[in-house]
């Protein structure tokens, strides 16, 4: 009978005691491996679609709400800005591009988009179906939209005031989907496409029969969201954001600090999930370490008969190492399978309420230190048993036998 094999039998004849070192042990690694998943997964669409954007510009308000609601289209909007804010964004020599957005309306719970085609072309978004909007009223769906909405080219819909509002909130005037996205992995993926034009047309409508002259003051008061701004050099991040503050109705929001200052907020509750999982894989480790030293004393008989049988020292040490690991190795297991598990459950809830997915299939490099570490914890918590079960003084056992 080999080493694997009494260690098996010792694990299988203490169900308990095994039972509730490998749950331990496993509650600590999943928890882990689900904080390294969402993290992980969160920072990285994070900085994919804020790839390319050195700067948010809006109305004043919460420089984080802003991003929020700019790109990620996670939060309401500011407000809005003078369509002026545009023109003078893209004749500044700081600025090299200027992407203008019109906000405020939403579908099914998907938000409603008006901006220029330069805004799906930055992302890489290509058509999967049909063609891009060339008139007002007319949408292109992204990939999830199209998904979970089962709509395709030739529907109509109509749009609803603000995110996720009631049926009865929605606008008199029908889009046309005339084109799907191909699936792009950013954030386009999440909505539904249109002109400015056709934003505009949507809220003017409210604004009841107008003559020559109402058509043009609404014309010289229009208004966009944001404006997404890439500077032309390194040097504009010292200026542009300080000369835009400076003015009344402007805010500018830095997606790349307000993205850490986030992470940071954030931050506090996962270092404190990290640490409790940390100190459950200890109590794991200290749980084996019981579990062997207690089970050594009722064992110290049979160890010291396998002596007299021709077992060496070693063999009694590896025994007990051998114990430790099997228990580990089924702790570890069951936790990167339960970690992986919350994770596709968690993905699975927050695709339901069309947020950032979160996919379980994803295989970090950080799940190995973690699962390197756990077997560590529990085969160190076995030297001190395995130690003695080396020692065992053969004919005093026997002796007392």
């Amino acid at each position: 009978m080999n080493l694997a094999t009494l260690s098996a039998s010792y694990l299988r004849a203490r169900p308990l005691n095994t039972a509730l070192s490998v749950i331990l042990l496993a509650l600590g690694v999943g928890t882990i491996v689900l904080l390294l998943l969402v993290v992980g997964q969160a920072e990285e669409r994070m900085h994919r679609d804020a790839r390319g954007v050195d700067l948010v510009v809006g109305a004043k308000g919460s420089p984080m709400q802003l991003m929020l609601a700019g790109i990620y289209h996670l939060d309401a909007p500011t407000g809005n800005i003078p369509l002026s804010t545009v023109a003078l964004l893209s004749k500044n020599r700081m600025v090299k591009r200027a992407m203008p957005l019109a906000l405020g309306d939403s579908w099914k719970g998907h938000r409603i988009v008006g901006a220029g085609k330069e805004y799906p072309d930055h992302y890489g978004a290509e058509l999967r179906d049909g063609r891009f909007y060339q008139k007002p009223m007319e949408a292109v769906l992204g990939y999830e939209v199209a998904q979970r909405t089962g709509v395709g080219v030739g529907a109509t819909f109509k749009g609803a005031h603000g995110i996720g509002s009631d049926p009865g909130d929605e606008h008199e005037d029908s889009y046309t989907v005339v084109g799907v996205l191909a699936k792009s992995g950013s954030v386009v993926d999440r909505l539904v496409l249109t002109s400015i034009e056709s934003v505009w047309q949507v809220h003017e409508q409210h604004q009841g029969p107008q003559d020559d002259a109402d058509r043009k003051a609404l014309e010289e008061a229009r208004e966009v969201t944001v404006v997404l701004v890439q500077y032309a050099s390194p040097l504009a991040a010292a200026t542009l954001p300080r000369q835009i503050n400076s003015q009344s109705e402007l805010q500018a929001a830095s997606p790349a600090y307000e993205t850490a200052r986030l992470f940071r907020i954030v931050g506090v509750g996962i270092e404190a999930l990290r640490g409790f999982a940390a100190v459950l894989i200890l109590a794991a480790g200290l749980s084996v370490f019981i579990a062997l030293y207690t089970a050594l004393e009722e064992r110290r008989y049979e160890l010291a008969v396998m002596r007299t049988l021709g077992a060496s020292p070693g063999k009694l040490f590896g025994l007990l190492i051998g114990e430790a690991f099997v228990l580990s190795l089924l702790g570890v297991i069951l936790g990167l399978v339960l970690g992986h598990g919350l994770a596709a459950a968690l993905g699975a809830w927050l695709e339901s309420q069309q947020q950032y997915p979160v996919t379980g299939l994803e295989w970090r490099p950080e799940e190995l230190w973690v699962a390197g570490t756990a077997l560590g914890v529990g085969v160190i918590a076995a030297l001190v048993p395995a130690w003695r079960a080396y020692r065992t003084d053969v004919s005093r056992t026997l002796a007392r036998g």
